[in-house]
């Protein structure tokens, strides 16, 4: 697994693999053969507290550099007396092993190489960390540090201090390095000295199996601007009642532009007929008023002039507004021979304040007497800034103000209890309404309980929106079942791919996160399809910090062992991958890989850190639709900060 995260580094004159003696070298021969590259030993000796040997407070490594945790010593109260008997017993140690190892022969130059720095996995990374600093002393050209196994923690530590990082597995919590093994015995000299002589390079290219990118490149399947041929998609669907298409940035044209017309396909080919987004419900709604030719807008513009809330740009954004002229279009085009009306719904809960607003406003119409005990409910908030439902969370959670979660179920019973005498009014649109009120009551009642939630925990508060997503979903495919003339309601979801994809397959699932793609494969099962979308590089439409402008950010390259980079690998410009339709793709596609996922907000300086986590696409998604290069999403109101762009990182920096 390791080794094939580290494909980028293959048949590479300049990589070197340097295995730390001794647990290292079992794992560094096999990345060694597998690159097609040389192999040798790096001795590092581990400086263990005295009467805990196994628990390091430094290490000693080639070359003699020392290092000591300082921090360590000091809790552990070790003098400079035993910290010197320790480094001298070690460094005799090291001695042995360096004459014993090499049999006579001299270390590899590493100067002006790429050296791959390989152990059986880190802790605290006290060795690893006495590895690297004594190697720059050789002056290689590029630092890589791989390992199968490390607590997320150091392998962010290290990303800070070298130029790649490859972590194959990063368990939570983490335990000891031998809990990632099925055979952890200690290795012995006699090994080390046996995998040293055993030859790594010279194998034929030829004759080696293929690569990873090679047979996902026999099976992909071409896909001009990110859309695939319709057989294919008629393939990966078939009966499927709930579609979702993700994205890995909320800020990329293609990602957009593909979605929305294989969602036309859907719509018009496959009798889907509405597209739920990661958007909130009543500015949503907005829009599904237009499409459906009722409401007051009169322009797409218009219509999605409600999405206010940072990011705007997710929805207010030339590919949206030309795909909501489409459905308006194509609605009218089919009233008159009785085909069904698509429509185009939110399933966000961050409306707290706007969906109280549209509640009372139903009301006000329906039953003023209900309105007036809305009303009074609802005034629990108004403490809290009617557009931020984070400062209603934070005086709620710690006692500064008051909770409200009794006033905001209250609300919710009596528009249930009341639901039949409002349902009496003839008509769809009257029904649709009512559907609407009651999942503006049920939002602000979700609302309220995630935003107290965002102060308790991240994991928390993230199951509380998409159960909030999966609820919503649920709730429409049964409103349209209800009351449009189809055997079955069938809905395109359109959402980021941390939310499309089954948690399941991912590193946020040992934390108990759950998200919508899983919710929604648990719920339909073989009724679901889960797609998403990555790319290589490229601009992106992103805000540097929450609340900010929209800037037209590059992208940089992916990471070496991410299912970017390896998509990249292929040489395709945009295609097609799925198990479903080349199962060779199950091999590839199922290794754990790094991810990429861009929100509304992009920090390349801390890539690795912020926009990486670890994925089995092959079980994370149904298909993946891969872009190599793509632009940044065009706002309706691009910022002048926007037009001007950010300069290429190639871009000269003398200039």
């Amino acid at each position: 697994m390791l080794a094939t995260l580290l494909g980028a580094y293959r048949d590479r004159d300049d990589v070197i693999v340097l295995g730390l003696a001794r647990g290292g070298l079992p794992v560094a021969w096999e990345v060694a053969a597998a690159l097609h590259a040389p192999l040798d030993a790096f001795i590092v000796r581990k400086l263990g507290a005295p009467g805990h040997e196994e628990f390091a407070v430094g290490a000693l490594a080639s070359g003699g550099r020392v290092v000591i945790n300082d921090d360590v010593v000091r809790g552990l109260r070790i003098t400079p007396q035993e910290l010197r008997a320790i480094a001298e017993r070690e460094g005799r140690e090291l001695a042995r092993r360096e004459a014993s190892y090499r049999d006579g022969r001299p270390p590899i130059d590493v100067t002006g190489r790429t050296v791959i720095l390989v152990d059986d996995g880190v802790a605290t990374g006290a060795s690893m960390f006495a590895a690297v600093q004594a190697l720059r002393e050789a002056d290689p050209a590029h630092i890589v540090i791989a390992v199968p196994a490390a607590p997320e923690s150091t392998c962010r530590e290290f990303a800070g201090l070298v130029d790649d990082v490859v972590c194959a597995s990063m368990p939570t919590p983490f335990f000891a390095v031998g809990e990632s093994f099925w055979d952890f015995r200690q290795v012995t000299d006699e090994e080390v000295r046996r995998l040293l002589a055993t030859p790594t390079t010279g194998t034929p290219v030829r004759t080696a199996p293929a690569t990873p990118a090679e047979v996902l490149r026999s099976v992909a399947i071409d896909a001009p601007q990110g859309v695939p041929p319709r057989e294919a998609l008629a393939q990966i669907i078939g009966d499927a009642r709930v579609v979702l298409i993700g994205e890995s940035s909320h800020g990329t044209h293609e990602f957009y532009e593909a979605r929305a017309e294989i969602t036309k396909w859907l719509i018009e080919e496959k009798g889907f007929c509405a597209v739920a987004a990661e958007a909130d419900w009543p500015d949503a709604y907005r829009v599904n008023r237009y499409v459906r030719g009722i409401g007051e807008a009169e322009s797409a513009d218009e219509a999605l002039s409600g999405f206010e809330r940072f990011p705007a740009w997710m929805w207010r954004n030339v590919v949206v507004r030309d795909f909501v002229d489409w459905l308006r279009a194509r609605n009218r085009l089919h009233e008159s021979n009785g085909r069904v009306q698509a429509g185009f719904y939110g399933l966000d809960l961050y409306s707290l304040h706007r969906s109280m607003a549209e509640v009372i406003a139903y009301l006000d119409a329906v039953d003023p007497k209900a309105a007036a005990r809305a009303r009074e409910r609802y005034a629990c908030f108004d403490h809290a800034s009617a557009d931020d439902g984070q400062a209603y969370g934070f005086s709620a959670a710690f006692g500064a103000g008051p909770s409200c979660e009794k006033e905001a179920i209250e609300q919710l019973v009596d528009i249930q209890r009341n639901a039949l005498a409002y349902a009496r009014t003839d008509g769809l649109l009257a029904e649709d309404e009512l559907f609407y009120t009651h999942q503006n009551a049920q939002t602000v009642r979700n609302a309220e309980v995630y935003y107290r939630a965002m102060f308790s925990g991240r994991v928390t508060s993230w199951n509380l929106r998409d159960k909030h997503m999966a609820q919503t979903l649920e709730a429409l495919l049964n409103h349209l079942d209800r009351h449009l003339d189809t055997p079955s309601a069938r809905i395109v979801v359109w959402a980021h791919n941390s939310h499309v994809g089954d948690a399941r397959a991912t590193e946020v699932s040992s934390d108990g996160q759950l998200t919508l793609g899983q919710l929604v494969r648990q719920r339909y099962g073989d009724d679901a399809r889960l797609i998403g979308m990555s790319t290589y590089s490229g601009t992106v439409t992103a805000a540097s910090d929450w609340g900010g402008v929209a800037e037209r950010k590059a992208v940089r390259p992916a990471l070496n062992g991410s299912i970017e980079e390896l998509l990249h690998e292929t040489g395709g410009e945009a295609f097609l991958l799925s198990a479903r339709l080349g199962p060779e793709a199950a091999g590839p596609l199922g290794a754990v890989r790094l991810g990429r996922a861009i929100g509304v907000i992009y920090r390349p300086e801390t890539e690795r850190q912020s926009h990486y986590f670890h994925v089995r696409p092959a079980d994370q998604f149904d298909a993946m639709i891969h872009i190599d290069r793509t632009r940044a999403l065009e706002p309706l109101e691009p910022t002048s900060l926007w037009i001007a762009g950010e300069m290429p990182e190639t871009y000269p920096s003398g200039l």
